[in-house]
């Protein structure tokens, strides 16, 4: 039974300083302090629960989205929150079509990633005052209710609402034993935890064989700042998983086409499944371009990290540009349209290999990737055509999830990985909660944390 009106939103912003150790470091961001804008939502029922919600940030620029979020609080305060889910189409359309608000996006940017966190947060209320996590809310819904949380504008000419209502009436079949198979086996993860660009030769290496000790069997390293480099540490982690390990690579947004395709061309020897975001996330036929030319080294193409919304998703679908799609559960708007988009990518026979790390991404996405195989993909392993040079070969490769070791010890329900595999969350809500006592050392600039660093620089 949902109840309650909200009577309070409160924003924070919630720096930690990983850029001292180098984590997160990659070819486009060297010094990224993972942060987060973190909502809270306070409603007048009686049972005393609150709505958690956060966005990931990089560190300066948080504050922009504390601005956007508190903007966006009025279409918020004082609405019940049966109202709000009972037409939530409704409600995700009034965030995002605000008349004033949506000249500085619209659907993208800042007030997209504020969106995100208030809608995050809006969910998190709901399956607490539901009982359930997250996951089993959206496992248990009607089809029918759950596909009027969605707002198709914009992509129905690739997927309807009758057609997202007949892959979810498909995915009820099968649908009890794979839940089961999920709370016995969890869902298939990778780690990049090992191969961040900023770190020297022996963390990389101690941090390989701690994850191969750990039962790893899929590794990520980023890529493209320096060929030489890549080349010399991408043959040192290869050596040290071995061929039948499964290698991807991620240049975060570095080349141009072309020389996207010079690069991988010279990183080819190393049997990479992927090279994630080889150019601007905005161009779509840059990208279709890259995974025609590589089809014949058998080099698949991955992004979705930094696609602005659904729109992007629908035309690089439509273009064939990618063979893995990375969803992100904090820069599209929330919930609500990151099903969109994994719907649009089972209609697409696209798998869906999310988006995770930062402050809370592994805790969040790991609800939307159990759901998606419980009941959209139905699926664990995909046979992928690189359609257009070869349309005769095939990869059989395993869906997966990303993951990344950092920061989990803040959050209240923290991911448990057992056996490299995500294994799916009891507690209600989204897993969005932070532990009180780290937000206030890490909110910036006044919390303990940062009036040490801050001090330490001015002396």
């Amino acid at each position: 039974m949902v109840r309650g009106r909200i009577s309070r939103l409160s924003v924070r912003d919630v720096r930690f300083p990983t850029s001292l150790g180098g984590h997160g470091s990659d070819a486009m961001h060297t010094d990224p302090d993972y942060s987060a804008a973190y909502v809270v939502l306070e409603t007048d029922a009686e049972d005393g629960l609150k709505g958690y919600g956060i966005t990931f940030t990089l560190g300066k620029g948080t504050e922009v989205v504390v601005c956007a979020v508190n903007a966006l609080a009025p279409h918020l305060l004082n609405k019940d929150l049966g109202d709000i889910v009972g037409d939530f189409r409704g409600f995700y359309r009034q965030l995002t079509s605000d008349g004033q608000l949506r000249w500085i996006g619209p659907e993208k940017g800042v007030v997209h990633l504020a969106t995100a966190a208030v809608l995050n947060a809006v969910w998190d209320l709901w399956a607490k005052q539901e009982g359930k996590p997250l996951w089993k809310l959206l496992v248990d819904m009607d089809p029918r209710k759950l596909v009027s949380c969605l707002d198709f504008r914009y992509i129905t000419d690739v997927l309807t609402e009758e057609e997202a209502y007949e892959i979810l009436q498909k995915g009820q079949v099968g649908k009890k034993e794979r839940e089961e198979q999920m709370l016995a086996h969890g869902y298939p993860a990778y780690t990049t935890s090992c191969a961040w660009l900023g770190y020297s030769d022996a963390t990389l290496k101690q941090l390989c064989s701690k994850a191969l000790e750990d039962g790893w069997t899929r590794f990520k390293v980023k890529v493209g700042a320096d060929l030489q480099d890549d080349i010399r540490r991408c043959r040192l982690i290869r050596n040290m998983i071995g061929p039948e390990k499964t290698l991807m690579m991620d240049a975060n947004q570095r080349w141009d086409v072309p020389e996207a395709v010079e690069w991988m061309a010279k990183l080819a020897e190393f049997k990479p499944l992927w090279i994630e975001e080889p150019t601007s996330p905005d161009d779509i036929l840059g990208h279709a371009t890259i995974s025609k030319a590589l089809v014949p080294l058998g080099i698949g193409v991955a992004t979705g990290e930094q696609c602005h919304n659904r729109v992007i998703f629908k035309q690089l679908l439509q273009a064939k540009a990618l063979q893995f799609l990375q969803i992100d559960s904090c820069r599209l708007g929330s919930v609500n349209e990151n099903l969109s988009v994994l719907l649009m990518a089972k209609k697409f026979d696209i798998p869906v290999c999310p988006h995770a790390g930062g402050v809370g991404l592994c805790e969040l996405v790991q609800h939307l990737i159990i759901f998606d195989f419980v009941s959209v993909s139905a699926s664990l392993k995909d046979r992928i055509w690189l359609h257009l040079l070869v349309p005769s070969y095939i990869s059989t490769c395993a869906r997966m999830c990303e993951y990344v070791d950092h920061l989990h010890e803040h959050f209240k329900y923290p991911v448990i990985i057992k056996k490299a595999s995500y294994m799916p969350p009891k507690d209600a809500g989204y897993s969005t909660e932070m532990k009180e006592e780290s937000v206030k050392k890490h909110q910036y600039p006044d919390g303990e944390v940062w009036e040490k660093l801050l001090a330490a620089q001015v002396n």
